[in-house]
């Protein structure tokens, strides 16, 4: 079955659409629908509806079901129930240790049956969350089986979701790089699946967000194409992470390829090194761009972009990316001081370090990302011209 192919942030819009959609034709007694998430390891699926999460404020529960080994882990263990009735012919179910209580209010035993305990991950939840059910594919069938109750009825047997929560399901794709199990189109038709895929510009605005090294930014930027199914997001990160707290990357280089070759593969590494050598891991942060004095900056930034045959179009656009995401990341917790305003309207407008086409990327991106906070940039007439070309 073809799937869409989203990226992160594409993902979340749908998943946010999904929630609501759920939550309307939950009023209307129907069950919510699930959603199965595929995409190779490490490009964020689990993360990305973490995430999500977070920004709707729904409690989230991950079950990394090729870890479970109890089926009762997964739907509760068994329990011996029993139906009591009173003298007003009032009748309930209750466990075997529940007896003794009940039988002192006047009620005897008419019925017994097998039943399931809600299972740990659910007892005491209340209305609205998530569950994610991480790895389905890779699960023993009993398991999966299990699953298709949950996706149907959001039940089993006799427990019930709370209202308001949505199922995602996380798999690996059956491509046969993975050790998966097909799914049938009995259990496909059960659930919405999308695919995730990378997206260099979605990742470097999450790097941003929680400050990966900038550095190391303006490497995948650079070099997006070394993303691949074995070097992956996570994988990446693991290393970035590992270097960050070397000040000067030119000293250090056996222990970067080292680290790098333990992590993200030879070739990767290699790549890294030459881009140390070349010295672009100099390039100027976006925060002394925007902050430090406009004639140091506009001097560092035309000695390392160059202009007419020199022109490095590659640094010039790395650069306009950090600029946008490190205001629209300043902007999501700060006012925007007047000299950053006119420091942006500077390198957008009179500045040469920028092509007019990404000078007028630079301005759509932060009027559409935070028009609020951005739209003193209007201004300029400079500015506002350009911006409605």
């Amino acid at each position: 079955m073809s799937q869409i192919q989203l990226n992160v942030d594409e993902l979340k819009t749908f998943m946010n659409h999904m929630v609501t959609n759920n939550q309307y034709i939950q009023a209307q007694g129907k069950v919510p629908v699930t959603v199965n998430i595929s995409g190779d390891a490490g490009l964020g699926k689990t993360s990305a509806i973490l995430q999500l999460g977070e920004e709707l404020n729904l409690p989230v529960v991950k079950l990394n079901l090729s870890q479970l080994e109890e089926l009762g882990d997964l739907i509760g263990f068994p329990v011996k129930e029993f139906k009591v009735k009173n003298a007003e012919g009032k009748t309930l179910w209750v466990t075997e240790q529940e007896i003794e209580t009940a039988s002192a209010k006047g009620y005897k035993v008419v019925d017994k049956r097998m039943s399931h305990a809600a299972p740990e991950w659910i007892q005491g939840k209340g209305e609205g969350g998530i569950l994610i059910l991480d790895d389905f594919t890779r699960a023993d069938v009993r398991f999966q089986q299990a699953i298709m109750e949950i996706c149907d009825r959001q039940e089993y047997v006799s427990w019930k979701l709370p209202k308001n929560w949505h199922v995602v399901l996380t798999t690996n794709p059956d491509n046969g790089d993975y050790n998966v199990t097909t799914l049938d189109v009995a259990q496909q038709t059960r659930f919405i699946s999308l695919g995730l895929k990378y997206d260099v510009n979605v990742w470097a605005r999450w790097a941003e967000k929680v400050q990966i090294d900038g550095r190391c930014i303006n490497f995948m930027l650079m070099n997006p194409e070394l993303v691949t199914q074995k070097v992956n997001p996570r994988s990446i990160t693991t290393f970035f992470n590992s270097i960050s707290s070397i000040e000067k990357f030119d000293e250090q280089l056996p222990l970067i390829q080292m680290i790098g070759e333990g992590s993200v593969g030879e070739e990767f590494s290699s790549m890294f090194s030459m881009f140390i050598n070349n010295k672009l891991d100099k390039i100027i942060s976006p925060q002394d761009i925007l902050t430090k004095d406009e004639g140091y900056v506009l001097g560092v930034l035309n000695d390392m972009i160059g202009q007419d045959d020199d022109f490095r179009a590659d640094i010039s656009s790395v650069v306009a990316t950090r600029v946008i995401n490190y205001a629209l990341n300043f902007a999501s917790s700060h006012s925007i001081p007047q000299d950053m305003t006119d420091r942006i309207a500077k390198l957008t407008t009179d500045a040469k370090v920028f092509t007019d086409d990404l000078k007028y990327y630079i301005i759509k991106e932060l009027l559409n990302g935070n028009k609020s906070k951005f739209s003193k940039l209007m201004l300029n007439t400079k500015v506002a011209q350009m911006a409605i070309k």
